[in-house]
């Protein structure tokens, strides 16, 4: 049986169902999707990738390697490359994310987790697994790369979320991390140099002289967030003296990085407790 790509999997959809397939460019080129499917079910085949999924509504059901599993709502579908599968709707049918990450992609990820050990291409023993959290922030990844507004945000999430997939759910080892400040602190001081200017998280870490993830992990542990959220704050504070200077929120946004005043709003009242408009306005009575 060949491998297939999940675009040609998915054939004709009847007019209750819908699918969008879409690639997260900075991400390895990582192929998504996100589909509603009432009806629609897979034929047995397989992927050169891996298969990772968060169900949203609802329920799905699929075989692997002989097994029956069926994963609903706060639970993942894995499933390793070249393993035949099918898939199907039960009941009302369901809702889900995708992602198709190539084995280079999580050996990599496996690696750093493991202390920079490489052991091979990781697996994930249990084909379907409950873990609500986990989830919720493969979910939340998943909607940011399908957004596209914030690809640095996006992107960090991301790792995050796989770190997690793997360090949970797969067999490989996990080593404990050591402190890295002097790379933390090259990084700290690019994001403080200009803070509206566009990173991204591979930039960093070429910086920092580390891998994506563990920068990610050594950052945190040094400043309390990742590079995004500092990125973030960082934002925010230039966001602050200009509203004190009496500059309206859209050239706010547009002056300090953001993708446009929405995005201002959400990260400002996020950490103000109030919008950039209300700020604006208390400095002007």
């Amino acid at each position: 049986m060949d491998a297939i790509s999940q675009s040609r999997a998915l054939g004709d959809l009847d007019g209750a169902e819908s699918a969008r397939f879409f690639v997260a460019g900075r991400f390895d080129a990582l192929e998504c999707m996100t589909a509603t499917f009432t009806t629609h079910a897979y034929v047995p085949h397989r992927h050169e990738t891996y298969a990772i999924g968060a169900i949203e509504a609802g329920c799905e059901t699929w075989t692997a390697r002989g097994i029956r599993h069926y994963a609903g709502p706060g639970e993942f579908a894995f499933n390793d490359p070249e393993v035949v599968h099918d898939g199907a709707p039960l009941a009302e049918g369901y809702s889900y994310r995708m992602i198709y990450p190539s084995t280079a992609t999580l050996r990599r990820l496996a690696a750093d987790l493991a202390g920079g050990r490489d052991r091979g291409t990781p697996g994930f023993p249990q084909a379907a697994v409950r873990d609500p959290e986990g989830a919720a922030l493969y979910a939340e990844a998943h909607r940011r790369l399908q957004a596209g507004t914030d690809p640095f945000g996006a992107e960090e999430l991301m790792t995050r979320a796989l770190a997690r997939c793997l360090a949970r759910h797969a067999d490989i080892p996990v080593a404990a991390l050591g402190r890295e400040p002097g790379p933390v602190a090259r990084v700290r001081a690019r994001l403080e140099a200009d803070p509206s200017v566009e990173h991204s998280l591979a930039d960093l870490a070429a910086i920092a002289g580390l891998t994506p993830h563990r920068l990610i992990r050594a950052f945190r542990r040094e400043t309390g967030l990742t590079p995004h959220a500092y990125l973030v704050d960082r934002r925010v504070a230039a966001a602050r003296d200009r509203l004190r200077g009496g500059e309206r929120p859209a050239e706010v946004a547009a002056a300090t990085g953001f993708a446009d005043q929405a995005h201002l709003t959400r990260a400002f009242k996020a950490r103000m407790g109030v919008t950039p408009g209300a700020y604006r306005t208390a400095f002007q009575a």
